[in-house]
């Protein structure tokens, strides 16, 4: 692939928490865009807290710097906006943006601003719409940046958005991506002339790393690979076991994962006598992960709107599944239906409808004709429309990055040791 962009541009990366067990998307973009050239610079909001990390992590190369994240003092507040105000000229000016916003995030976005200034950045991207927009909101106003963001899920459903908060950073960003067809007729909806800037760009794959094999002679196996929280819908798909299980129909069926709701998964199981059907894995290494979902018959992806409006946009695990070859069964939530093409690509299931969760399910781990043509034609969309390489150019092009040619010249990272202990020992998952 060529080298693209003016050397002159530096992208820098706002994120709440890097690196992130669950955020794969994330890394596989910055992968994408060092590939292609671009220079890249990764601010965090906090550090990571998981146990487990992407094997993919060990291969980026931008640099990561954490701001701060406790309780801020008065003096360490004016300390930050002075050192920026000798650097940025029309932080001053700019401060009454930052009215109605977090202390902590003003705080961050003035120390983040002096390190924009003083790297020579050029350009910022957050993901997710809200304290990593927030901030770079700030550091663009601060330090007189373009700032775009990616709108996700959570971030634009949840019960705790404010909706004056979201259209204002939509007006503001001189770009901003989502990551599907329904979240962007939804933000285009409820916010008008405020969205109208907003393009959508699916998530894309790597898909050198996830090759297809055929689903002939699996074992009746069903996977489940997520944060055990609502709005993955594990309570109904052990409900739709137990369905399964009075028939008599052989299977087994794991899930992989962990989550605030495994003590309620497990009772459910227990309170179904489900013990020898179903299994809790919990978290697994990505490799691990990526062989047991190509071993199965069936994944299922029982996604539901929570009842606090989160809800999944599109789950990156549901496209490495079909493109790993493996059928899969998902709900009518968000824009899942953009990708799970009912009786083409998937099969599409009424969410909290264990009865027909169960159905197809059956469906799947019997007829193998059918396993087949769903595999092959869902593997096809997913190189069609989610190579990741082909969507981060994309993205790039949808935030104004400069793509003409140039010899890149890529700085080595300086990676915490925990990150690079970790990622030495290729272990990472792929959840939703």
């Amino acid at each position: 692939m060529s080298a693209l962009r003016n050397p002159q541009t530096r992208i820098g990366y706002v994120v709440k928490r890097y690196p992130r067990f669950s955020e794969t998307f994330i890394v596989n973009e910055i992968l994408a865009h060092e590939a292609a050239g671009l220079d890249v610079e990764i601010f965090s909001l906090r550090p990571p807290v998981d146990t487990h990390f992407q094997d993919a992590l060990a291969r980026v190369r931008a640099g990561v710097t954490y701001l701060p994240d406790k309780s801020v003092r008065a003096d360490d507040f004016w300390s930050a906006a002075e050192g920026a105000g000798a650097l940025l000229p029309g932080l001053w000016a700019a401060l009454p943006d930052a009215v109605g916003e977090d202390g902590l995030d003003v705080y961050q976005a003035l120390l983040l601003a002096r390190h924009a200034r003083e790297r020579g950045i050029t350009h910022l991207h957050a993901h997710f719409a809200s304290s990593s927009t927030s901030v770079a909101r700030l550091v663009a106003r601060f330090a007189g940046l373009p700032y775009s963001f990616t709108a996700h899920a959570k971030d634009i459903f949840h019960e705790s958005v404010r909706p004056d908060d979201l259209r204002r950073k939509l007006a503001d960003a001189a770009s901003v991506v989502t990551v599907s067809d329904y979240n962007l007729a939804y933000l285009n909806d409820t916010f008008g002339a405020a969205a109208k800037r907003v393009e959508r760009v699916y998530n894309g794959l790597d898909l050198e790393r996830f090759q297809y094999d055929a689903p002939l002679d699996r074992p009746a196996r069903i996977i489940a690979v997520g944060r055990i929280v609502e709005k993955k819908g594990f309570d109904v798909l052990v409900d739709a076991c137990g369905l399964l299980a009075r028939r008599g129909v052989r299977f087994t069926c794991q899930i992989i994962g962990g989550g605030e709701l495994d003590a309620d998964v497990r009772a459910r199981i227990g309170k179904h006598e489900l013990e020898n059907y179903v299994e809790l894995l919990g978290p697994r290494p990505q490799q691990e992960v990526i062989h047991l979902v190509q071993g199965a018959a069936a994944f299922a992806a029982p996604c539901v709107d929570g009842s606090d409006g989160n809800r999944d946009g599109l789950p990156t695990v549901l496209l490495e599944a079909m493109a790993l070859g493996t059928p899969c069964v998902s709900t009518d939530v968000t824009g899942i239906p953009e990708v799970v093409r009912h009786e083409e690509t998937g099969l599409l299931v009424a969410q909290r409808d264990p009865h027909a969760l169960a159905d197809a399910l059956e469906r799947l781990l019997t007829n193998a004709a059918l396993s087949v043509r769903l595999a092959e034609q869902a593997r096809q969309l997913i190189a069609d429309d989610f190579d990741i390489h082909r969507n981060a150019a994309r993205m790039r092009q949808a935030i104004g990055v400069d793509d003409s040619p140039h010899d890149p010249q890529l700085s080595v990272a300086i990676v915490p040791d925990y990150v690079s202990a970790t990622a030495s020992t290729s272990i990472g998952a792929i959840t939703g």
